[in-house]
């Protein structure tokens, strides 16, 4: 895998919690008055930090993992919204989540180091995505990553509108 991408996997657990924390005190669960525009799933604050964890364990885990040991595996889409409702994502811990985050982007990495450029080429259907490659979920987690920052950004946008409106 090409050191680009995972440097900015290794780094990406330490950049969300940055600007997590440039949500202000008491708002971690706000949600603005309609979602358009957007650019990730319409979750708050802390709901993004839930999804970013979840997503990375029950979803890129779960992949990447049946990439390497099945022949041409289907893999199945997340719902978010759904489990958001389901595991209670509001009520959540920040700090608890961010550090499950970290731990799970570690064992990400540490299955991803060993892989050889055949590995990489393996391949997978997943869902709306069509054939990938091993390779290619690795970018589309790293892809993830950034529309969920985007979401942060996007929050902090809307909410410093709306305070000095």
């Amino acid at each position: 895998m090409d050191e680009t991408t995972l440097s900015a996997l290794a780094a990406f657990p330490a950049v969300l919690e940055a600007h997590y924390a440039l949500i202000p005190e008491g708002f971690a669960g706000w949600a603005p008055a309609n979602w358009d525009g957007v650019p990730s799933e319409p979750f708050t604050a802390l709901e993004q930090l839930c999804h970013l964890r979840d997503i990375e364990v029950d979803g890129y885990h779960t992949r990447l993992r049946r990439t390497l040991s099945e022949q041409q595996p289907v893999l199945a889409s997340i719902d978010g919204i759904a489990l958001a409702r389901a595991r209670a994502y509001a009520s959540a811990d920040a700090a608890v989540v961010c550090g499950s985050f970290r731990a799970a982007r570690a064992q990400t990495l540490q299955l991803l180091a060993p892989l050889a450029a055949a590995q990489l080429r393996r391949t997978a259907i997943f869902a709306e995505h069509g054939t990938v490659t091993l390779r290619g979920l690795v970018h589309l987690l790293c892809s993830h990553d950034q529309q969920h920052l985007a979401g942060l950004q996007w929050l902090l946008g809307r909410l410093e509108s709306q305070r000095h409106d």
